[in-house]
């Protein structure tokens, strides 16, 4: 089966001031989104998902991983996360069966010496609609300067009968981080 991709949309932000003060490490942010017809798209209700997910997951992820590699090395990555996002015509379950399979995820966190789950999103969008796209640090789950959110648009997807797949990476957590670890914090209520 092919895998149907329209476009390929890559992100890139950098944040060299924040809060009015200059950030001594810059924050980059890197979002490759895939828009890809939706194998489901026009034959109703299809009570099994996994042959599309066999067929199209794994090499979509190598894909996308490929380009957001080319913009941000694996051994810069600290956060990373993942979205995907259904036209108007599909259902949430099929956004969420190209993105909830290790056959997706595995090539992404693999790639950047990942360890931890992809934080996620997965929606239904009109053309054109903000996407948010939540990470967190690739191996350190409690570490919350990493707790991000890439947000993103493309004028013209996921159309009806489409879905927006999309993976993002940060080499650094956010500006000016200044609250707790979330292990510290419990320490902190166990004292």
């Amino acid at each position: 089966m092919s895998l149907g991709i329209r476009k390929i949309c890559t992100f890139l932000e950098e944040t060299h001031l924040e809060g009015g003060r200059e950030v001594p490490r810059p924050t980059n942010i890197v979002v490759v989104a895939a828009i890809i017809k939706n194998p489901w798209a026009g034959r109703g209700f299809v009570e099994n998902l996994r042959p599309e997910i066999l067929d199209i997951a794994m090499d979509l992820s190598h894909q996308m991983t490929n380009r957001l590699l080319v913009q941000m090395p694996g051994e810069k990555i600290e956060a990373c996360g993942k979205s995907a996002a259904v036209g108007i015509n599909g259902e949430i379950e099929h956004a969420s069966a190209m993105i909830h399979t290790l056959r997706f995820g595995n090539p992404f966190r693999e790639a950047i010496g990942g360890t931890n789950y992809l934080e996620f999103t997965n929606t239904r969008n009109a053309p054109g609609a903000l996407m948010a796209l939540p990470m967190m640090h690739k191996s350190e789950t409690g570490k919350r300067s990493h707790f991000l959110t890439a947000n993103f648009q493309i004028a013209d997807a996921p159309g009806p009968d489409e879905i927006m797949v999309a993976i993002g990476a940060a080499d650094n957590g956010r500006p000016h981080a200044r609250i707790a670890d979330r292990f510290q914090d419990l320490a902190e209520l166990e004292a």
